[in-house]
């Protein structure tokens, strides 16, 4: 088997990747569905980005937790528990559509139990790739497994569009609720537990040693920093301003096409860290980050579909080749027993500003004009990415071998 692909030899990993890549199908669809859906009822842009926010609030006040649940309990069960109560609250959500019943409070209410939901399993998800594959194998599972779950992923947006088109925006929720079932059916499969088990340390000191480790490498909480003021700016841009931009310019199958090209980009991103594994990491995948500059840039320049299209594809490249380097880089630097914390404390400091992002997306943007904004958009993005490379850590990160730590319980 190609060294790029020899993660796909264990069977926990298989099952793992069949898992996420089969949620985040269902994933892409929902907000695709989602932002015709508060469209179609009346809603505003503002009523839209404080739909999509109220996920990402939920989404961020609930991380932690799940950081420190998964390096306590059983990530498996975390996952399987999780993907199966977001699988009922999608056909709620699918059957308030589709029966005339929904209204915009409910959907952002459905928002916000999905967004806890996925941020109890999200930091034991990522934490789990380590310990499905030998130490050998570990940078194949770890460029692998987003080129698998984007790859669905662009299936899905493109599927969104289409289907809102074809048939509502409730039986593309509908597809959703299935995928969270058989991703359930998948984790629960998985031989491999996580999580230490017989803690005798309270959740708060389990919380502070996370930080500690979070704060012991520059390098980690700086890109930390930067991609904070990435999803403060960009979050609204996409979810908020794309499907009005795209879908009055081009019409709304238009819009998922797009997010399915942003996710081309992901997947040829993908590919290429199959192969390509450079020294510093960092180095290289920084000025990668900030192609992501060039999709609101586009969307705001631009009255040709392709040209879009090719900002799509752009972000989507750059922000693959450095979201493997930077997942690569935890996995190695950070011992197995914190790992669900550490990437808890990423994705709340990633993410904790984007609520605000989107809600605040809309009025700003009536304000000085959707064109405009998103040329701030693409200015911020691109001059935060690479003042970064301002750090002596970042540009002198290198790949090694995982660093040890206590070996979590197994199934």
């Amino acid at each position: 088997m190609p060294a790029g692909t020899a993660a796909l030899r264990h069977r926990d990993f298989r099952l793992l990747v069949t898992g996420s890549a089969t949620s985040g199908l269902g994933n892409a669809v929902t907000p695709v569905a989602l932002a015709f859906a508060v469209l179609d009822l009346g809603g505003s842009a503002t009523d839209l980005g404080l739909v999509v926010a109220a996920f990402a609030l939920a989404e961020v006040v609930t991380a932690l937790l799940g950081g420190v649940l998964g390096d306590r309990v059983s990530r498996r069960l975390l996952m399987e528990g999780s993907a199966a109560a977001c699988a009922l609250t999608q056909v709620v959500l699918a059957l308030a559509l589709l029966q005339g019943w929904a209204t915009i409070p409910l959907i952002g209410a459905a928002g916000v139990l999905n967004g806890c939901l996925a941020a109890l399993s999200q930091p034991s998800s990522q934490a789990m790739t380590r310990l499905t594959v030998p130490a050998e194998d570990l940078a194949s599972a770890v460029a692998l497994r987003p080129l698998v779950q984007t790859s669905a992923a662009m299936v899905g947006y493109t599927l969104g569009g289409v289907l809102v088109a074809a048939v509502g925006a409730g039986w593309a929720i509908g597809l959703d609720a299935l995928t969270f079932a058989l991703a359930a059916l998948c984790y629960g499969r998985l031989r491999v537990e996580g999580g230490r088990g017989g803690s005798t340390t309270s959740m708060l000191a389990d919380l502070g040693d996370g930080w500690r480790e979070v704060v012991r490498h520059s390098w980690l909480w700086l890109l930390i920093g930067q991609a904070l003021l990435y999803h403060l700016f960009y979050g609204g841009a996409q979810s908020v301003l794309g499907p009005i931009v795209v879908g009055d310019d081009f019409g709304r199958t238009a819009w998922g096409v797009a997010l399915g090209t942003l996710m081309a980009g992901f997947v040829a991103g993908g590919l290429v860290c199959l192969w390509w594994r450079p020294r510093r990491t960092m180095l290289v995948g920084v000025p990668l980050l900030s192609l992501t500059a060039a999709f609101p840039l586009a969307m705001a320049l631009s009255d040709r579909l392709e040209v879009v299209l090719l900002g799509a594809f752009l972000h989507g490249f750059g922000l693959q080749v450095f979201d493997v380097f930077w997942n690569l880089a935890i996995q190695e630097n950070v011992p197995t027993d914190k790992l669900a914390r550490v990437y808890s404390f990423d994705l709340v400091g990633s993410f904790v500003a984007r609520p605000v992002g989107l809600a605040l997306t809309g009025p700003v943007a009536a304000v000085v004009g959707l064109d405009a904004w998103l040329v701030v958009v693409a200015v911020v993005i691109a001059a935060t990415s690479l003042g970064s490379l301002l750090s002596r850590d970042v540009r002198t990160l290198e790949r090694g071998a995982p660093v040890p730590g206590p070996v979590p319980v197994a199934g």
